[in-house]
């Protein structure tokens, strides 16, 4: 009776044993669980870094090309300046020659 007893016991010692093992299996998946659930949210992280990292890329390009158009029109500006300024004393030295010649002429002649 008493054998009968300890191997009962025993039984139950290992069916307990096998729960144990059980639930530290599933606490284990469980764990494994949120490593792949943390992985998958590290690489969802690198990946919006990286839409990120190409929208700023694309906002600079857009900059330092409108920094460029500024600056063609400023260089188109100041060539028309320029352009004026030399009109300018084109005509200028044109008619003070004119006027001399003339002067010179009426004067001497």
């Amino acid at each position: 009776m008493s054998k009968k007893i300890i191997q009962q016991q025993q039984r139950l010692l290992n069916l307990i044993q096998l729960l144990l093992i059980l639930l530290l299996l599933f606490l284990h998946l469980l764990q494994l669980q949120q490593l792949f659930q943390l992985l998958l949210l590290l690489r969802l992280l690198r990946l919006l870094l990286q839409l990120l990292l190409q929208l700023l890329l694309q906002l600079l390009l857009l900059l330092l090309l409108q920094l460029l158009l500024q600056l063609l029109l400023l260089l188109l500006l100041l060539l028309l300046l320029l352009l004026l300024l030399l009109l300018h004393y084109y005509y200028y030295y044109y008619y003070y020659y004119y006027y001399y010649y003339y002067y010179y002429y009426y004067y001497y002649y």
